[in-house]
């Protein structure tokens, strides 16, 4: 869609992409994640969003231009949101306390196969087929997962079963906004400042990411099949980075895969600004390269790092609402970093508004390494670590 709209738009049209996505799941993957913690039904929450989902890809195969294909992304993440908030805490919840960073780093692992094919095959499909014929590919592996997520075995905490829709409502409007003594769940051992993180990093991420397939055909001047091997570079690398970091997580802590994660996705917008330094096309191809295998290591040990220490200092009741607020500090950063990001590549250069952009990943780096306080059960000290006050 980035490089269809990047054909009839502006930079900014090609970045509101990104953010319309990621508004949609800030605002209801907390809501999906809170319904699926209050009654208990995960793998009904998991079924329902993603046929819902598939639906809304349909109308893409008759809509073109900018805002039409733009509304129906916007409705597909408000159901696509369901999916990962409600899956990682099946997930957290069979790794155990012990366990738990292997469990999520070989699902994050699976997770980049089909990232990695989806790149891959995006770049190959752009230039061989419609634009139609492309997103009912989409539709069609959408319509998988919904079969899949049928036989899905959900072993976590029941929920509380309310009885009436009104009391549902209630609340999950209760979780998504507590009253003020009620946020205590978000002191423990810094988990706020790891969601403000992550909305900063994100919005560096996300806003680079917004703008990679129009930038590296018009200005590092790869073809588009080369841009989708490109691409594909930073999923495929995860395949294995996920799978290592899960290990480490449970090593060495949560803490410092956080920190390192952070900070490299500073310096992945930094690479990836500096690509069109080299006159030959061929060397800029091989600087972007380095610069997904940075991001995927980046992204890896950050990502299983935040998943492992919500798991380990969520409360049973709240874990799938909290990976989805999880879910909404990305959102919010996917919704402001492409606009950010790309109202200075349109004011400025591409160039000026990547290098801008990795400034937030390093204040989210120096936030998690001041207030984040490791969680790990053996790397706390004797008698555990108290929630801040």
């Amino acid at each position: 869609m980035s490089v269809y709209i990047g054909q009839v738009g502006s930079p900014f049209a090609v970045s509101l992409v990104f953010t319309v996505y990621w508004f949609g799941l800030m605002v209801f993957s907390p809501v999906a994640g809170a319904i699926a913690d209050v009654t208990g039904r995960r793998r009904a929450v998991l079924v329902g969003t993603a046929t819902l989902a598939t639906l809304t890809v349909l109308p893409l195969t008759v809509v073109d231009g900018v805002w039409g294909p733009l509304a129906f992304r916007g409705l597909f993440a408000v159901f696509a949101a369901g999916f990962l908030p409600v899956m990682l805490t099946i997930v957290s919840e069979r790794g155990g306390s012990e366990g738990r960073g292997q469990s999520l780093g070989f699902f994050n692992s699976t997770q980049a196969i089909g990232f990695t094919l989806a790149q891959f095959f995006a770049g190959v499909l752009l230039g061989l087929v419609a634009p139609w014929t492309v997103y009912l590919v989409v539709a069609a592996v959408s319509g998988i997962v919904a079969v899949a997520s049928v036989f899905v075995r959900d072993s976590t905490p029941a929920g509380g079963g309310t009885s009436t829709r009104s009391e549902l409502v209630i609340e999950v409007k209760t979780r998504l906004f507590p009253a003020k003594q009620d946020r205590q769940h978000l002191d423990r051992n810094g988990l706020k400042w790891l969601y403000a993180a992550v909305l900063l990093r994100n919005m560096t991420v996300l806003g680079t990411s917004s703008l990679l397939p129009i930038y590296l055909v018009s200005e590092v001047g790869v073809s588009a099949f080369v841009m989708g091997v490109l691409l594909a570079i930073n999923p495929a690398a995860q395949m294995v980075f996920m799978y290592v970091f899960g290990h480490v997580a449970d090593a060495s802590g949560r803490k410092p895969l956080v920190v390192y994660g952070m900070a490299g996705a500073g310096v992945h917008a930094i690479v990836v600004a500096a690509a069109v330094i080299p006159a030959s096309v061929p060397v800029r191809a091989v600087v972007v390269a380095a610069s997904f295998l940075v991001l995927a290591a980046a992204y890896s040990s950050e990502t299983t790092g935040t998943y492992a220490f919500i798991g380990d200092v969520s409360p049973d009741e709240r874990e799938s609402e909290l990976m989805g607020l999880h879910s909404t500090a990305r959102g919010l950063g996917g919704a402001a970093g492409p606009a950010l990001v790309g109202g200075l590549a349109t004011l400025f250069s591409y160039e000026t508004a990547f290098a801008a952009g990795s400034l937030l990943a390093f204040a989210a780096t120096a936030l998690v390494a001041h207030f984040l306080v490791e969680s790990y059960p053996s790397t706390r000290p004797q008698g555990g670590v108290p929630a801040e006050d």
